[in-house]
């Protein structure tokens, strides 16, 4: 079977782009214009760069072009956000800064498919670790976020400056641990933005075991596991939590939460339609 190899993806790419512009309608002459799409030296004027320069890219010994000239070559080239973030990923083996505006809203779409979870608690959190959007079920078993005010609404700070919250989970601990480094990982990732720095400075002032955690440079992936709680009404359960990523808004994360037993199940289908029934 025949193999494809390509040597010069970024080249290609770009070369990609350039021939499916519009000429005319960018305001080219279409005199003596055999092949579609702009010329090299068009797009080397548009993006700021020497046309031999721009050549040698295409052709690929232009060596890697820095982020701002990337920038550059995207507006060029009228590159869309995914687009540009292939462009960044081809040259430098990362996204750009910014590549996807911020969240701290989910669609109806996704309330809908969180709603419908109706036995299995869900939240949608940012990189920040801000939840934004949860289930009822989460509302019964984990904490009723609704009542929180919005700042509050955050995983590190429920973890470490919530009161009461070392007697709802029995690893304390560990759990601690696991969420710091996990957060550092998260946060490096999508770029470690003023936000998360103004969160872990005022939790390294709110908390000593933060501080102490996050001076330990440990990190971690959310991923899959098991989550204890000791829970007021059902005592101890365990829900199995599996995390995922939320494509086209690569900051926020779903993550879910099963009854691990049929015992859990059962109690926790029970808890929730009587919470449900006492608001009818």
């Amino acid at each position: 079977m025949a193999t494809v190899q390509d040597d010069n993806l970024l080249g290609n790419y770009l070369r990609y782009h350039r021939t499916r512009l519009d000429a005319a309608s960018l305001g080219y002459s279409m005199t003596r214009r055999r092949t579609p799409g702009l010329r090299r030296e068009e797009v080397a004027l548009l993006a700021n760069v020497s046309t031999t320069w721009y050549t040698w890219l295409e052709q690929g010994r232009g060596g890697a072009p820095s982020a701002e000239v990337l920038d550059r070559l995207a507006r060029a080239l009228a590159l869309t956000d995914v687009e540009r973030e292939h462009l960044f990923l081809l040259a430098l083996n990362r996204p750009p800064e910014g590549a996807y505006p911020k969240s701290r809203s989910v669609t109806p779409q996704l309330q809908r498919m969180l709603d419908s979870l109706e036995n299995c608690p869900a939240y949608v959190k940012t990189a920040e670790w801000d939840i934004i959007a949860w289930n009822r079920a989460a509302t019964v078993v984990l904490t009723d976020y609704a009542v929180l005010p919005e700042k509050r609404r955050n995983i590190l700070r429920i973890i470490f400056c919530e009161p009461g919250i070392r007697n709802k989970i029995p690893n304390w601990e560990s759990v601690a641990r696991f969420v710091v480094a996990t957060f550092r990982t998260e946060t490096a990732r999508s770029g470690g933005g003023a936000r998360a720095r103004a969160l872990v400075e005022e939790l390294s002032l709110a908390s000593a075991e933060f501080t102490a955690l996050w001076r330990d440079h440990d990190v971690g992936l959310y991923g899959e596991g098991t989550k204890y709680i000791q829970h007021s009404t059902l005592g101890l359960i365990t829900l199995e939590y599996s995390a995922f990523s939320v494509d086209g808004k690569p900051d926020l994360g779903l993550v879910i939460y099963t009854p691990a037993t049929p015992e859990d199940r059962v109690g926790i289908r029970a808890l929730i339609e009587k919470k449900t029934l006492s608001l009818t």
